[in-house]
């Protein structure tokens, strides 16, 4: 049996969140059509484009670590999304959906927030600076998107599901 190391455990996860990435990129379209809050489409979409860069930088990481990208299958994603199309179905027509669908996004966001605060450590640890920088990004690209559907959530989207 081959060794498993922190390097092995970096590319393992490394290759979990590609795979994360590549359905969150596929779902947020359908989270966006939808949302019916203009402000919760917008944010669904700026994240689309911003997921398109983070795939990006997973590729540099993969790179830089003399990988392939490479995704694998991710359970966590698999139900979190999961989720998220239920909230869809369940709430369809009805003034809790946009308040369902900020949740679900931010489950999604919380998960990507582990991984790359995670990642981002072990490539300092495994002395790849140029890895944790991108990662780096990505985790405070994750942050801001959480607070921004924080934010939303509590000014617009849960006082509308509430007063309806």
């Amino acid at each position: 049996m081959t060794e498993k190391t922190l390097q092995t455990l970096f590319h393992e996860t490394l290759k979990d969140i590609y795979y994360a990435e590549g359905k969150i990129l596929k779902a947020l379209p359908k989270m966006a059509k939808a949302a019916n809050s203009p402000d919760l489409k917008a944010a669904f979409e700026k994240h689309r484009s911003e997921t398109e860069g983070q795939l990006e930088r997973l590729q540099q990481v993969f790179e830089i670590f003399g990988k392939r990208a490479q995704a694998k299958t991710c359970d966590a994603i698999e139900g979190i999304i999961a989720e998220g199309e239920e909230i869809m179905d369940d709430f369809k027509g009805q003034p809790a959906l946009d308040a369902g669908l900020a949740s679900a996004a931010q489950a999604v966001e919380h998960y990507e927030i582990a991984r790359y605060g995670t990642l981002a450590r072990w490539a300092g640890e495994l002395g790849m600076s140029d890895a944790q920088e991108l990662l780096t990004a990505t985790l405070r690209e994750e942050e801001a998107t959480d607070q921004a559907l924080t934010s939303l959530a509590e000014k617009k989207l849960n006082p509308s599901a509430q007063a309806a």
